[in-house]
């Protein structure tokens, strides 16, 4: 199995890869995924709930932070950040997690921004708060307008 599938067993539907300058010369990295998943119950906000607890409960995290966002959309959701220590890694990682739901209520959706420069850890968890800020949930191929009847309203005044 190669990675790509191995994303795909996760239910990662997007990726992206970050590069930012690093002072005085150089590059840090970021990954930013995308993940969506069957919501398991029909209650939007206990899905957010028992995800953000998930997250937060995991043993990797050495320090992290949760907060609720207020959404434009009104939408539940939550956003785990801090620092993350994995098994045979010597450096520590920077995480911000951000679980929300699809305005269907079947979907959960999971925001990950990781990186290895964790003395941004404070700016990369509000961008990627700013991230779900911009959340929307539209059609990209909206439907072409159909024609318009006749108004026998207009047909009097002309």
């Amino acid at each position: 199995m190669d990675a790509l599938e191995e994303l795909a067993g996760h239910d990662v539907v997007h990726t992206a890869l970050g590069f930012h300058p690093e002072e005085p010369v150089g590059v840090t990295t970021s990954l930013f995924s995308l993940v969506i998943q069957r919501a398991e119950q029909p209650n939007p906000r206990l899905t957010v709930a028992r995800t953000a607890l998930a997250i937060a409960r995991s043993s990797l995290w050495e320090s992290s932070t949760r907060r609720f966002i207020d959404l434009p959309s009104a939408l539940p959701c939550c956003l785990v950040a801090g620092i993350i220590c994995v098994p045979g890694v010597e450096q520590r990682l920077f995480q911000a997690r951000v679980a929300t739901v699809h305005p269907d209520g079947l979907h959960l959706l999971v925001l990950d921004l990781t990186s290895a420069s964790i003395q941004h850890a404070d700016a990369y968890a509000d961008i990627l708060e700013a991230v779900a800020h911009t959340l929307l949930f539209t059609d990209p191929e909206p439907s072409t307008p159909t024609a318009t009847g006749s108004s026998r309203i207009l047909e009097v005044l002309l």
